[in-house]
């Protein structure tokens, strides 16, 4: 995981253990076979995908009000 996508990401997720679960969440899912949804290069892991997704806004949190 490169730390500058990281301190990126955690611009946009100000709570480190929100962007972990998201990250978290996300790398599950490209492992599982889901597509990236930015253009990636070899040298990237999933969890820099993940992070890259966070920072371009492709992914973002969604807060629902609890019941």
């Amino acid at each position: 995981m490169k730390s500058d996508l990281l301190d990126k990401a955690s611009e946009i997720v100000t709570d480190p253990l929100v962007l972990v679960n998201l990250v978290s969440q996300r790398v599950k899912q490209l492992n599982s076979g889901r597509s990236p949804l930015v253009a990636t290069r070899p040298s990237m892991g999933v969890a820099d995908i993940a992070l890259t997704e966070i920072i371009e806004g492709k992914i973002r949190l969604i807060h629902k009000d609890a019941p």
